[in-house]
């Protein structure tokens, strides 16, 4: 028998990146092919890192849902306990950020966002978008125009929207969350392995090649929200993206700004490890109120009965875990020199009904209230009516400065205990379980339909908010949980609901509602617990559709 000797003989492929999805007017001004070529490299790069943290999120996931809770990390004290170093800060536009918009980036939402007079546009091509192809390359296409002053759009009705402001906010654009494909791009690695594209990657790389220039000309920046973030080493690869980003077309590292999330519980444990991993590039921290509450869910769903929490409306900014978690992001950021920037309300006015929008403006005011007083430097808000009660919270404190970082907060002490005390000593009711159900189900038909950020029951609702109300039922389920009426709240009676809300729902033709019930079958009343519901609906309705 003879033996081979010598390197053996191995085959490379030329990277590709190849557009599967249709192309509709001006995509092509979108994909063109450098910016293609720029994609190529950024999944060339670091395609493998992020299947390595996704992998690293699983195995986190498994040893906290076996026991072992999180805790402030052992190898890294060395950066907590050095005193000296600070963050980049505010770059161009983001000095003063006492409110931010929210919103997703279809052309009348985004002229909507740049007339609200708010400080800061979150452009959001996450959790408030639906990511049908459409959506992610016209997002990407109004704010090419916005950003070169050209946006206008007519209203099917007729109505002409267009950007009438004298002073913008500052756009901070988020991208998908590391954990989302882009199914219509498909990324050939050197080895011949195709595979769908990275979502991050996708929104970050079109949006950095076509504006980072334009924006630094009109005095601002590339600047980004970080989703979905859960460890110190997921900040360190965007941190490499970034740099990178920079290089390739030729501007100053640092020019980029991020602001991170901190919406998983994972990531509340190392939140100066992401911000020194970030640290030239990052501005400061959200505290991402909706998804914290969904991450504390998914991690402790099956630890018994003591980590369950009651009616969704009953989880609130004050309850012992939020106020652990809130108070360390404002210290946390003010000793490293980042601005802190506090969640959404969900409350939106009802210009239809005054009593809802009374209680609607209270409501957020009391919420901003309490942010601006516990050393907020920003706010969020999801609706133009509501920018001038919380400026007026925020203006109470601030005055004429634009921030208060010199809050440090000293007085914070928290504690691993204190961010996992989820006991709130309130019930489960046959209301709250309802309304999950019928938020759910009716957030995910309009999801299916293109829209991302659903107004339902005066409260605006957006991915986060239904995996709450997902994970809450799964959970409830499966630590057989009863209502404070007595009644076990079981599959059978979770698909009772889930048919009276079909029989409630205003039925047209071409709505999904049947699809939405059959996913949050799977989400929430399977025997395994999905990471994402968005992961199981995009593939099965999604990737094809377009």
């Amino acid at each position: 028998m003879r033996t081979r000797t010598g390197p053996i003989p191995t085959h490379t492929h030329q990277p590709t990146l190849e557009i599967a999805g249709r192309l509709g007017p001006r995509y092509d001004e979108i994909l063109t092919p450098e910016a293609i070529t720029f994609l190529i490299e950024l999944h060339q790069r670091f395609g493998a890192r992020r299947h390595d943290r996704l992998a690293d999120r699983m195995r986190r996931r498994f040893e906290i849902g076996n026991g072992h809770d999180p805790q402030f990390r052992d190898d890294t004290r060395h950066i907590r306990e050095d005193a000296d170093w600070q963050v980049a800060g505010a770059g161009p536009g983001l000095e003063d950020r006492r409110v931010e918009i929210t919103g997703p980036t279809d052309p009348k939402m985004t002229i909507n966002a740049l007339n609200s007079g708010a400080k800061v546009w979150l452009a959001d091509q996450e959790d408030a978008t639906s990511p049908t192809w459409k959506n992610v390359i016209e997002g990407q296409l109004s704010l090419r125009d916005a950003i070169r002053g050209e946006l206008q759009y007519t209203s099917p009705e007729g109505k002409r929207y267009e950007v009438t402001a004298t002073e913008t906010p500052t756009i901070v654009m988020r991208p998908r969350g590391w954990h989302l494909p882009e199914a219509h791009l498909r990324f050939t690695d050197r080895t011949g392995r195709t595979l769908a594209a990275s979502g991050s990657l996708v929104d970050f790389g079109l949006y950095f090649f076509h504006n980072a220039q334009r924006l630094i000309a009109n005095g601002r920046g590339p600047y980004f929200y970080l989703a979905k973030l859960e460890s110190s080493e997921e900040a360190k690869l965007w941190d490499d993206v970034f740099s990178f980003s920079e290089q390739y077309v030729g501007i100053p590292h640092g020019t980029i700004r991020a602001t991170v999330l901190i919406e998983t519980l994972p990531a509340a444990f190392e939140m100066e490890e992401i911000l020194y991993e970030l640290r030239d590039h990052v501005a400061g921290l959200n505290a991402g109120r909706w998804d914290y509450i969904f991450s504390i869910i998914k991690n402790y769903r099956g630890r018994g009965a003591r980590f369950v929490l009651p009616d969704r409306s009953e989880v609130t900014m004050t309850v012992p875990f939020m106020r652990a978690y809130t108070e360390l992001l404002v210290q946390t950021c003010h000793r490293r020199g980042a601005f802190a920037i506090g969640g959404m309300s969900a409350f939106i006015p009802n210009r239809r009904d005054s009593e809802v929008t009374a209680r609607a403006f209270e409501k957020v005011a009391a919420d901003k209230k309490r942010e601006a007083g516990d050393g907020f430097d920003g706010t969020w808000v999801a609706h133009p009516d509501l920018i001038p009660t919380a400026r007026a919270e925020f203006d109470a404190v601030l005055g004429d400065r634009p921030n208060q970082l010199e809050r440090q907060r000293p007085e914070v002490s928290v504690t691993a205990a204190d961010l996992i005390d989820v006991h709130i000593g309130r019930p489960i009711t046959a209301a709250g379980v309802h309304a999950n159900v019928s938020v759910a189900i009716r957030y995910l038909e309009a999801w299916l339909r293109g829209l991302g950020a659903v107004a339902i029951d005066n409260l605006m609702e957006d991915a986060a908010t239904a995996e709450i109300s997902r994970s809450q039922v799964w959970q409830w389920i499966h630590q057989d949980q009863t209502t404070d009426d007595g009644t076990p709240i079981t599959r059978d009676y979770i698909e009772d609901l889930i048919s009276q809300v079909l029989g409630e729902a205003e039925r047209r033709d071409g709505d999904r509602f049947d699809d939405a019930a059959e996913i949050f079958r799977e989400v929430a009343l399977g025997q395994e617990f999905p990471a994402f519901l968005t992961l199981p609906a995009y593939n099965r309705y999604l990737t094809q559709a377009e």
